[in-house]
């Protein structure tokens, strides 16, 4: 690879490898907010590549009855070369209503777009991106391991979520 190739990647919503199977799709129940940003709104400069790089905290409610795990993607779906998945966790244990900074134990972080396991913060390479912060209740934890891929996980959670809720920000370059 490049080194421009390697800045882009790392840069948040460009290059990588082949582009995964398309973001899971469930019924929406459960509600999502953060207390960053709301619906549609803009998400601030500290949880970008310009800023902090932090990921924004998020809660969900609504009608979660049989979950047995919950996960999260945080995709970008105006990248150039298609979905850029900046952040999937999942396994996030059955009563949790919400994530911040710090991931519960038990949960997995899977490689996303970027290569790295964890949060890669919105960093559009121009016009103004949409990020869909996607959380879903799973019938039964994935089972995945640290090797998993992230086709593998977004099978996963395609195959075990009950519901969803999503909350979409923009960044504007």
């Amino acid at each position: 690879m490049s080194l421009l190739g390697a800045v882009l990647t790392v840069a948040g919503c460009t290059g990588g490898p082949a582009p995964p199977p398309s973001v899971p799709s469930a019924p929406q129940a459960l509600a999502l907010s953060s207390t960053a940003f709301t619906d549609g709104g803009a998400i601030p400069a500290e949880f970008t590549c310009a800023g902090g790089r932090r990921r924004p905290a998020l809660a969900w409610s609504g009608d979660a009855r049989g979950a047995k795990a919950f996960a999260v993607v945080v995709d970008d779906p105006d990248a150039p070369g298609g979905d850029f998945y900046h952040w999937v966790v999942v396994d996030l244990p059955a009563g949790t209503a919400g994530v911040g900074n710090d991931v519960p134990a038990g949960a997995l972080q899977i490689r996303n777009s970027a290569g790295t396991a964890g949060w890669t913060p919105p960093c559009p390479p121009s016009g103004t991106h949409h990020y869909r912060f996607t959380a879903y209740a799973l019938s039964a934890p994935t089972g995945l391991g640290d090797e998993a891929t992230l086709s593998q996980a977004l099978d996963a959670i395609r195959q075990a979520a009950i519901v969803q809720g999503r909350l979409t920000g923009l960044v504007a370059h």
